[in-house]
């Protein structure tokens, strides 16, 4: 079976989509002749041209409403935002219509769109490049909101999302692209929506991350080994849908819950992790859920990302000060 990093991972599923259905094509900034910013897109328009892969200008709700209406016409596009943090530039065209539009037309229209965007630090690019705003996005009912953390679920959610009737949020993590390589075969397969994966089985403590925070997380599972914890590692995949039933089994195991993710702390989905935990499983807690997140202030320069973003010394002092509670 070939080994792919995400990039690799991510284009493979591109190709192979768009080679399967005539419908599915790539819009966006310099996703043609230069191949994305991130060169995901490599290759496709010369594999496939350019009215299939077509190159924007930098405007992105005219990206988001041409994929609209594309979709409205028949067509299946991927749009990619270069950034997510870009999308606030085009967020009127992703809440107000293209999430609603199913509901607005009485279900007589869906949207076939999927909005690929990679995110998060440790790049250090400049200004609000590497913002972490999914939670903005749950609070947009209508989109499923996709948060891969390795390649093998980022070709078979990408897939997923494709294939989806529904507009979805496809975030990529930036900074992992081309971080290590694991195995993931040629040919079509998916991985469902709304499906949590333990990425480590442990019985003292659980954290809970999505993105680039599982490979911190992981990280930290492997430290406190050391130290005689046993940690367990969920990555919840998707965020719209939440896969609930997993979450609180896994939390319930340990009874001890620490929440990993790079946006800013206030009102970030770790919040409504949070809360979820303490409804379901108020008496299985042996510990409050902490939660170890960016500071509540504009991304830093890049000197200073080091500092706002979580560290592996954040979490584990988390993790030991639940473990004392």
């Amino acid at each position: 079976m070939p080994e792919r990093n995400i990039v690799e991972a991510i284009n493979n599923a591109l190709s192979e989509e768009m080679e399967r259905d005539p419908r599915v094509m790539v819009l966006g900034l310099d996703v043609g002749k230069l191949g994305g910013v991130f060169r995901t897109t490599s290759g496709l328009v010369e594999r496939f041209g350019g009215v299939r892969v077509v190159d924007t200008p930098l405007a992105e709700a005219s990206i988001i409403g041409a994929s609209l209406g594309l979709a409205l016409a028949g067509m299946v596009p991927v749009a990619e935002i270069q950034f997510l943090g870009f999308s606030a530039q085009g967020f009127h065209q992703i809440g107000p219509q293209l999430a609603k539009y199913r509901q607005r037309s009485r279900g007589r229209y869906h949207c076939q769109v999927t909005i690929r965007a990679p995110f998060g630090g440790g790049i250090r690019s400049p200004e609000f490049h590497s913002d972490a705003v999914e939670a903005q996005f749950v609070q947009t009912p209508g989109i499923k909101i996709v948060m891969p953390s390795n390649p093998y679920d980022a070709k078979g959610l990408l897939v997923e999302a494709i294939r989806d009737p529904d507009p979805v949020l496809f975030c990529e993590p930036d900074r992992l692209y081309r971080v290590g390589r694991s195995e993931v075969p040629d040919g079509a397969y998916t991985v469902p929506f709304g499906k949590a994966s333990v990425a480590r089985e442990g019985k003292d403590i659980t954290l809970v991350a999505w993105s680039a925070a599982v490979e911190l997380c992981l990280r930290a599972a492997n430290r406190l080994e050391e130290e005689g914890v046993s940690a367990s590692v969920l990555d919840l995949r998707t965020l719209v849908p939440l896969d609930v039933e997993t979450l609180c089994s896994e939390v319930a195991k340990t009874g001890r819950c620490v929440v990993v993710h790079e946006a800013p702390l206030s009102a970030g989905f770790g919040a409504e992790i949070s809360a979820t935990l303490m409804e379901q499983l108020f008496y299985d807690l042996d510990a409050p859920v902490a939660r170890v997140a960016a500071f509540d202030i504009p991304f830093p320069p890049a000197s200073l990302e080091d500092y706002y973003l979580p560290s592996l010394d954040r979490v584990l002092a988390a993790v030991r000060k639940t473990l004392e509670s």
